[in-house]
């Protein structure tokens, strides 16, 4: 293995997904890389995951964690909160892998009235969260500039688009967001369909599907899945279909059970720091820095600790 694989293989390691604070462009990590700035990052530059806020879910390959986004779509992640505590994922199927686009679960049998899982107190529509209005609190700015928003940065640990001048902001359509599956109604989705952005990131979805969470490990599983051949690449044969065997909200399970995952935050110099290097790649195997990085390409290390 060369120097320059070595080097990546080790900040892999570290980064699982992701994607105020100064501005990315007042804290310059100047020739570090990713790999060194983490190393000398402090205990207080990381948090845990919130248990009430975290969705595991177990199907034979293993486990995805998903981090709920409550302060972006608190209705329709109340609304999961409530389908997952009566466990109403469990038994349901990975029903579509469309490659360099999106995984998506959910009950196969939802369109036949006599079928379909029931929803218990779960509402079975939620109104559209596509945006909300811009909150008092950390906001990281990408210099770089964005071509679907005026602001593009990060905020409470996503990836997040501002429009300043209407006041909204929104979570964006990275590689590993999760959204809501809906119809034309904007209304017609519920929590109860969802899908991981599996490819390069599908931006022109922003504000037209409620995203409620990003995965923050164990897309390495959800890549690996295999493609469906049928139409927006669904299964075509029941067989196929991949099931899960639990899903569970971090809260309902034991405190051995649940991952001991920590995430840098986003709102500390350590991160600002991270930026710069995605920015100006200072690896020895870089023969030249590019000086901008677009969003969904600034990872959001994890560790194991």
């Amino acid at each position: 293995m060369s120097r320059m694989m070595r080097s990546v293989a080790v900040a892999v390691a570290l980064v699982a997904l992701g994607c105020g604070a100064a501005g990315a462009e007042q804290q310059p990590a100047k020739g570090k890389t990713m790999t060194e700035v983490l190393a000398a990052s402090q205990p207080s530059d990381w948090r845990r995951l919130d248990p009430d806020n975290t969705m595991y879910l177990d199907f034979a390959a293993g486990r995805v964690i998903i981090e709920l986004a409550p302060g972006y779509a608190p209705q329709h992640v109340a609304n999961m909160k409530i389908l997952l505590r009566q466990h109403y994922f469990d038994g349901l199927s990975i029903l579509r892998v469309h490659d360099n686009y999106v995984v998506q679960w959910g009950d196969p049998d939802a369109g036949d009235k006599d079928k379909a899982k029931p929803f218990g107190e779960a509402k079975r529509s939620v109104a559209g969260e596509f945006s909300q209005a811009i909150a008092k609190q950390p906001f990281v700015h990408l210099p770089d500039g964005d071509v679907y928003a005026p602001q593009v940065g990060w905020s409470g640990g996503f990836p997040v688009a501002r429009d300043p001048k209407q006041g909204q902001t929104w979570l964006t359509h990275c590689y590993g967001m999760v959204g809501v599956g809906r119809d034309n109604a904007a209304d017609s989705g519920s929590g109860a369909e969802l899908y991981v952005v599996l490819g390069h990131a599908p931006r022109h979805l922003d504000r037209n599907v409620t995203l409620v969470g990003r995965v923050v490990q164990g897309m390495e599983l959800l890549a690996a899945l295999p493609r469906g051949s049928g139409a927006l690449g669904f299964y075509e044969k029941p067989e196929q279909r991949i099931a899960l065997k639990q899903v569970r909200l971090g809260s309902e399970l034991p405190e051995a059970q649940r991952s001991r995952i920590e995430l840098l935050r986003t709102d500390t110099p350590t991160f600002t720091a991270l930026i710069e290097t995605r920015r100006n790649r200072h690896d020895e195997w870089y023969l030249s820095q590019a000086g901008k990085v677009e969003l969904c390409n600034v990872p959001l290390p994890s560790r194991q600790p």
